[in-house]
């Protein structure tokens, strides 16, 4: 079994306000017993700058694809360098939460750009330029989460979620059937309709009316064989070998907001992943 991880972690900006839990104690205590005091962490100033710029992020003062103030801008909103911000902003480019464009300034990530679409599609076909696939929606119902989905949505279980299943073929041929949960209370009013009528990538979708933006995601991977129904649906053979990669993905302040797994036909396509 394969697995994929990316990481995105954010810092409290809160290190200035630890106050020392000794300075309350008498002087003068006959008790003789030992205090053992952990020692205050503080993170580097560009780490306090990207988290505030994060923050930004998150509460959707600069939208997705929206040109965020410049490093010098921002360096006079903070208080710090210029070297501090861009510091801050190499890794925010780093963890693909924004985009650096030459000559034209510094973006905020979006689902609806090809380059982010790729990012989270990563089956390849073998030969020709990799494209997205057809969708068609099998199925879209409210349900209460069953234990396993609660635990991995870290919601309760027997909360609302959404469950999707569709098809997703390249060049007429199906090759991914994924089956996909989300919380109910952030998906509220997406329907089989919504999803058939909008013609960009899901992630775009959850992104532009549901204020969802996926940051990273967390994928195991094995090998398994097709069953007679998710056969019928690929239009395979029963026993067929597939794919199949378990993802969570998540949003800022690393919450999980979508569990999906996913079968693929890889016989003329493979599973992609760049490491570094």
């Amino acid at each position: 079994m394969g697995v994929f991880v990316m990481k995105l972690r954010t810092m409290n900006s809160n290190a200035s306000n630890t106050q020392n839990p000794l300075s309350g104690a008498a002087s003068g205590g006959s008790s003789g017993t030992a205090v053992s005091v952990a020692s205050p962490t503080f993170s580097p100033l560009y780490q306090q700058i990207k988290a505030l710029i994060t923050q930004s992020l998150q509460s959707g003062e600069w939208k997705p694809g929206e040109l965020i103030p410049s490093e010098i801008e921002l360096a006079s909103r903070f208080k710090v360098s210029q070297g501090t911000v861009r510091k801050a902003i190499d890794e925010l480019a780093a963890e693909n939460l924004v985009v650096r464009r030459q000559g034209k300034g510094t973006f905020v990530a979006t689902h609806h750009e090809a380059r982010s679409q790729f990012r989270f599609l990563r089956l390849a076909p073998d030969e020709g330029v990799p494209h997205y696939p057809e969708n068609q929606i099998v199925e879209v119902k409210r349900l209460r989460a069953p234990a396993e989905v609660a635990r991995m949505l870290d919601i309760k279980s027997g909360d609302s979620v959404i469950f999707i299943r569709r098809v997703q073929s390249f060049s007429g041929v199906p090759t991914i059937l994924d089956d996909l949960w989300l919380p109910g209370a952030i998906f509220k009013g997406l329907t089989a309709e919504r999803l058939n009528e909008y013609k960009g990538p899901m992630y775009g979708l959850f992104e532009t009316e549901f204020g969802t933006h996926m940051i990273r995601a967390s994928e195991q991977i094995r090998a398994v064989c097709a069953d007679e129904q998710v056969a019928q649906l690929l239009q395979v053979a029963a026993g067929t070998p597939l794919l199949s990669v378990e993802r969570v993905s998540f949003t800022f302040g690393d919450k999980p907001v979508e569990l999906r797994r996913g079968l693929y036909l890889t016989s003329h396509h493979h599973y992609r992943n760049e490491l570094n």
